[in-house]
């Protein structure tokens, strides 16, 4: 074979601009166009742990904001404007736990909504400064209540204030399961070029489990769409819902499920701890609970035999569990 005449070859200043240009970063007009098509990263050392199956985990903590949220918020916020809910002078008002909370901020900062979040007294210090620090409204609910208790009080203020509240309710959007619907399932089924053989990811206000869900078993009926559930009333693994003791979120909808996996909350801190010695993934308690979840399914895959690609969620960080330094806006030198 002929060699290629040397002014054909690319110089390595030619190689690198070509490199460059296949990855070329984003450019986009606003912070919103970030969210969605968040990366699938494959867990091999977990998923040594059952021979012949893949698990494949989507990183929704690569959002703008950190988390799953971002787009539920998004598609929350975008439908209000649409239909001419958010009135001036009106204000964004739900209950959250932390994550939608985040999210809500960042969207309305940047789509010029004005937000007030009703959360728990007793959710995480960080997950308090980052909301405040996006400007937003903060009312705290009884810290014995839990997420049910802001849900309680952000309808009664929606109720006590219509002409200055405007509720979406995330619990009840169909705009928070659509999120899911339209983005994260198409998204995940071209990932794994239509591979994907379970889905997996807990139950919080519902959308991400059932949005997705319900897509992927459109798009392949002999998908597996798995629910994780903590096992105990009093868990701890934050921002998952234990349904038989909560108020269940009128988004929810058993009949997109194959099965439930209940989940003890060790299990999910201790996944968490693996995931960021193992795979170098630090990652909140409600993630390393959905990648139990997952290695569980897939360990009784490889007893059987059988095969498969399994897809689960990584909500957040788990750097949104830790107090941080205080920061102040004047400092002494």
């Amino acid at each position: 074979m002929a060699e290629p005449a040397e002014d054909t070859i690319p110089s390595a200043r030619e190689q690198v601009m070509a490199s460059l240009r296949a990855k070329r970063a984003v450019c986009v007009d606003s912070i919103t166009e970030l969210i969605g098509n968040t990366p699938l990263v494959r867990l091999r050392h977990i998923e040594a742990e059952c021979p012949g199956v893949e698990l494949w985990a989507k990183c929704e903590f690569c959002n703008p904001a950190g988390s799953v949220k971002d787009r539920a918020a998004l598609f929350i916020i975008r439908k209000a404007l649409a239909n001419g809910d958010i009135r001036p002078g009106m204000r964004l008002l739900d209950s959250t736990s932390g994550n939608t909370g985040i999210a809500y901020a960042m969207v309305g900062a940047a789509l010029g909504v004005p937000v007030t979040l009703v959360m728990p007294e007793n959710v995480t210090v960080p997950r308090k400064q980052v909301t405040t620090a996006y400007g937003v409204e903060i009312i705290y609910s009884s810290p014995m209540e839990g997420s049910d208790g802001a849900i309680v009080l952000a309808r009664e203020l929606a109720e006590q204030h219509p002409d200055l509240y405007f509720y979406p309710d995330q619990y009840s959007n169909d705009a928070n399961p659509g999120a899911h619907y339209a983005t994260t399932a198409p998204e995940i089924w071209e990932q794994t070029s239509g591979k994907i053989t379970h889905f997996v990811t807990g139950i919080g206000t519902s959308g991400t489990v059932v949005g997705t869900s319900r897509r992927l078993h459109e798009l392949n009926p002999a998908i597996r769409c798995v629910a994780i559930q903590p096992d105990d009333a009093m868990h701890g693994l934050e921002g998952m819902k234990h349904l038989p003791s909560s108020l269940v979120p009128q988004i929810y909808d058993e009949s997109v499920l194959d099965d439930t996996i209940w989940m003890s909350t060790d299990d999910g801190w201790d996944m968490s701890d693996r995931l960021a010695e193992e795979e170098g993934l630090f990652v909140g308690h409600s993630s390393g609970a959905n990648v139990a979840g997952a290695l569980k399914l897939g360990r009784q895959l490889a007893e059987k035999g059988e095969r498969g690609l399994i897809v689960t969620i990584l909500c957040d960080r788990g750097d949104r569990y830790f107090a941080p330094l205080k920061w102040e806006k004047h400092y002494v030198w």
